[in-house]
């Protein structure tokens, strides 16, 4: 008896799937645990696997389609078996069926008629680009986020090396493609953009299953939490020349400022134990560990890898962790505990310089920090105007667990942290 492949939960917040693409066709045979396709979920691109060996004998819905949890898909059973509720089985008509009768009545409509997507956004297929006619023989291995790029910019994927796991190419190969020659970077392309001549004056983007959460989710935080903000300014002259150092002295020369950030604050929350804390409804939980969501901003919206225990790791663990996580993140690679459960989260647009900003709660968490860019001030210091790097820094408190004087002892102690980083580090 066939059984029946449904559209799986493939996050604890996922309510629909994109279909991104079909790993294995109609006919394949197919054991337990083999990757069936590619389902893009509201946070990242993970693998729909099988649950029973058999024949995919039938596909339910085409790539690029959007269903949601629970809805059928595919079909695994013997080959030329019925499937259940009509339809024809791959490898022939089901037995008493006239062969005639088994042919569909019209072909399928082609992907290209699925409104574009986001990272679409001319009038394309949805259906990941074909391998080019250059290309050798086979199917070249790419992430979606690189047949995407390539489809955009027309880089021929067949002649990318990849680094990726079994030769898979990935973004970071497509980025290094950027220079034409050593030291010699591609000049900007700047045709104007015209609409043709009896062409739509707009174009309506399907919305992404991360760009629907994100809606939800900012609607669930602006509406019902009674959120008040809270404004710091941090000297950064010491944590500057601490990373000045530690970029000088270390190998790989990896630091940045909002590892320096996510150390202070991760120190400072085991100090104020309110703003380390879920509202759950009927009660508050004060959480004892500490993990710290970090904004990352993707293609389709942004998502917050969780650097765990964030308190106990040394800057440089963290700065290794936050990279190794962000650019899986871009890749869309992330597993669903590497971006849930975070206690308190951070967001800096600095390097896009930003003075100062709100970021918007992420429920049941009761604080976020939001960052802005370190620049030159003249500033009063001893009785003389001086000219001090300084760093602005606001905090969305809910209301319902941070009280006014809470949140501020706490950005005090922050602001403390990184005007002396050698307490970082003692």
């Amino acid at each position: 008896m066939a059984t029946k492949v449904v559209m799986e939960a493939l996050s604890p917040t996922m309510e629909e799937g994109r279909l991104v693409e079909w790993k294995k066709n109609e006919g394949d045979a197919v054991a337990v645990g083999d990757v069936l396709a590619e389902v893009e979920t509201d946070k990242a691109v993970m693998e729909l696997v099988a649950r029973a060996a058999g024949t995919l004998i039938k596909q339910s819905v085409a790539a690029g389609s959007t269903v949601p949890v629970a809805a059928t898909v595919a079909w695994i059973g013997s080959a030329g078996e019925a499937v259940p509720g009509g339809g024809t089985a791959a490898g022939g008509p089901a037995a008493g069926v006239d062969a005639a009768a088994a042919q569909p009545a019209a072909p399928p409509a082609p992907a290209a008629a699925t409104p574009p997507t986001p990272q679409q956004p001319a009038p394309a297929a949805v259906e990941l680009p074909a391998v080019p006619p250059s290309a050798p023989a086979g199917r070249i291995k790419a992430s979606p986020l690189a047949r995407r790029i390539a489809a955009e910019t027309g880089i021929d994927l067949g002649g990318v090396s990849g680094s990726g796991p079994e030769g898979r190419i990935i973004k970071r190969d497509l980025d290094q493609l950027a220079t034409v020659g050593p030291g010699e970077p591609r000049p900007p392309e700047r045709a104007p953009r015209q609409r043709a001549e009896g062409g739509a004056a707009y174009a309506d983007v399907t919305l992404t299953p991360m760009r629907k959460t994100i809606a939800k989710r900012l609607v669930q935080s602006i509406g019902p939490i009674p959120t008040f903000y809270l404004t710091a300014e941090a000297d950064m002259e010491r944590a500057s020349d601490a990373r000045e150092a530690l970029v000088a002295r270390d190998e790989s020369g990896k630091f940045s400022f909002n590892d320096f950030i996510i150390l202070a604050a991760a120190t400072a929350l085991h100090q104020h134990p309110w703003v380390n804390a879920w509202w759950m409804e009927d009660k508050v939980r004060q959480w004892h560990e500490v993990h710290i969501g970090v904004a990352v901003a993707v293609d389709e919206g942004l998502i917050t890898p969780v650097i765990r225990n964030a308190d106990q790791k040394s800057l440089r663990e963290i700065a290794a962790e936050v990279r190794e996580l962000a650019g899986r993140a871009r890749e869309r690679k992330l597993k669903p505990e590497e971006y849930t459960g975070a206690t308190f989260s951070i967001s800096n647009l600095g390097m896009f310089g930003i003075d100062e900003f709100t970021a918007v709660i992420n429920p049941p968490e009761a604080a976020i920090l939001a960052i802005g860019r370190i620049e030159p001030k003249p500033v009063v210091v001893d009785g003389e105007v001086r000219v001090r790097r300084r760093m602005r820094i606001t905090m969305s408190c809910d209301h319902r667990v941070v009280d006014g004087a809470t949140g501020a002892a706490f950005l005090k102690t922050l602001v403390e942290m990184l005007e002396y980083p050698l307490a970082l580090v003692w």
